[in-house]
């Protein structure tokens, strides 16, 4: 094998954050940019010569020729194995669960997760470590500083992989195996649902479903899952053919960008159960008939049912909620008497308290839940978590969350995004916010009394680090909530995330509409961090 080493020009915007590295696609195709991550990534990665490495992606534009690079820059370092999906395919939870069963020493995900996709839209690279989970913060951030500072990478000299043949190949000692991208993670979820439930319930006609693949990643998955294995039908998975440019999809699964789906589920014509996924397939939205579940209500009711799945029936040993995500996870935790632990954003925490044998469940309001069985948020086990409810119980999803309120209460709950705002602007923001909460405890806003106020910060019991700076916290006397943070997930500017919670134990009030009942609680972020003034934007760019 001839391995060259390339000079290179060094790039000092490669700080991959939480999510991955995450760019516009010509940004990713400049001489030397991928090379460069890549072959940073592999210079502070310890001790893996010989051993195997998953890679794959959302089939995104760029994920071939992505793939071709990473594969050279791979054999050149001194990898013995690769295991890549089949056409460059590997949806995010497929990859975190094959990199734990096979033993894997890590993998490259390609992706860029709910953001869209093409020749003039986003790209995304992470890496995952040898748990299938995301790399931590101290990995990151050397492979930034390794970045800053790099003069060359190594590449072997060879031909283009065949992606699309299953099978395996040696090339100078490289081991290369193209994998089909869905049969481990079908056998695992079959390991997890009462998939003979779930056939009966959809073939004689209790349980009919619309899903809706956005033309991304998970449609290859919910074909094999959903229609061959469980019989729905053939029109039941939408947009089912992942595309480079998602067929022009924001793959993000809320109510704005899967409008398709929600008008469907508020027609008279909508199926029992209705679901989305993103780009990558770690995350999914959930509808019943005339019904649109929050996500933080979707994990409480997860939790507070989890004992009807199989692979859950013992109990839960814990569950885990992000910092922003509503508390209705944590009055289950209560009434169950389970731990409940409340993280930033950001799924390599939940790993940690998955790897310690914390917790069963987690999740985020951001549409992202999960479980033990892989080290990522996973959207299609969360829509066949629901199948089995709704197969279990006989009971349609709007009878499921109404219940489920009448027991525990309704966190009622938004979250209002303001994309690609100017960073000077969204950093001015957080500014001012933090000058003013060592002010507000003891403040009255009419029927709101301050009760605490902070910076959100997060001390990891397991691995003994601490996370600063995770978005600021005013809650009030009588339980509601305001959360702000930026989010880093986006490639343009800066989105700035405003958490509006308030509960209701009355039944009768359950049925508010949340932007209504919010109202006062609305007014009242505004207030404390005057984005429209300062934007002039006069509503948000999405509402969930």
């Amino acid at each position: 094998m001839h391995i060259k080493t390339i000079l290179t020009q060094t790039y000092h915007d490669q700080n991959p954050g939480t999510s991955g590295l995450r760019k516009k696609v010509k940004v990713f195709k400049q001489r030397g940019y991928l090379e460069n991550f890549v072959q940073s990534i592999f210079d502070v990665l310890p001790d893996f010569q010989g051993k195997s490495l998953v890679i794959g992606g959302d089939g995104r534009y760029f994920n071939r020729e992505a793939i071709q690079i990473i594969i050279k820059i791979a054999a050149a370092n001194g990898f013995g194995e690769l295991i890549i999906g089949q056409n460059g395919l590997l949806s995010t939870p497929a990859a975190s669960h094959i990199i734990r069963k096979y033993g894997a020493f890590g993998g490259l995900i390609l992706s860029a997760s709910h953001n869209p996709a093409g020749e003039n839209e986003d790209f995304g690279i992470k890496y995952n470590v040898n748990n299938g989970g995301p790399a931590p913060e101290k990995d990151t951030l050397a492979f930034f500083e390794r970045s800053k500072v790099l003069e060359s990478y190594k590449i072997a000299d060879l031909p283009d992989v065949n992606l699309d043949a299953v099978g395996s190949q040696d090339i100078d000692g490289l081991k290369i195996t193209i994998i089909d991208s869905v049969n481990d993670y079908a056998e695992l979820m079959q390991s997890i649902f009462d998939f003979n439930l779930l056939k009966q319930s959809i073939q004689n006609g209790f349980i009919t479903l619309s899903f809706d693949a956005m033309s991304a990643v998970t449609g290859s998955y919910a074909k094999r899952i959903l229609i061959d294995l469980l019989g729905a039908s053939e029109d039941s998975v939408r947009n089912g053919i992942p595309l480079e440019d998602f067929g022009g999809h924001h793959p993000d699964p809320n109510l704005i960008h899967a409008h398709e789906l929600a008008n469907l589920m508020f027609s008279e014509n909508a199926p029992t159960f209705g679901a989305a996924s993103d780009g990558d397939g770690d995350r999914n939205m959930i509808m019943g008939k005339g019904i649109f579940v929050t996500p933080s209500d979707s994990l409480a009711i997860l939790a507070a049912n989890a004992t009807l799945i199989p692979a859950y029936s013992a109990g839960l040993k814990g569950v885990a909620r992000s910092m922003p995500t509503s508390q209705a996870v944590d009055r289950v935790a209560a009434r169950y008497n389970i731990p409940c632990y409340e993280t930033p954003t950001g799924w390599k925490f939940f790993g940690n308290l998955l790897d310690a044998d914390k917790i069963t469940l987690c999740g985020e309001e951001s549409f992202g839940t999960g479980s033990q069985h892989v080290r990522e948020k996973d959207g299609l086990w969360a829509v066949l978590f629901w199948l089995n409810l709704i197969a279990r119980r006989r009971q349609s999803v709007a009878e499921i969350v109404h219940e489920h309120w009448q027991k525990f209460g309704r966190d009622i709950y938004s979250r209002h995004d303001y994309e690609a705002v100017e960073s000077e602007i969204a950093n001015g923001i957080m500014a001012s916010l933090r000058e003013q909460i060592t002010t507000l405890v003891g403040q009255i806003f009419g029927d709101y009394v301050v009760k605490y106020a902070d910076e959100f910060c997060y001390h990891d019991s397991i691995d003994g680090s601490t996370s600063a700076n995770q978005g600021f916290r005013i809650g009030f006397e009588n339980g509601s909530r305001i959360v702000f943070r930026l989010s880093g997930t986006g490639t343009v500017g800066a989105t700035l995330r405003i958490y509006i919670e308030r509960f209701e134990p009355d039944a009768t009030k359950h049925n508010q509409d949340p932007q209504i009942a919010l109202a006062e609680l609305i007014e009242l972020a505004e207030q404390f961090c005057k984005v429209k003034q300062l934007t002039g934007r006069t509503t948000p760019t999405v509402i969930t």
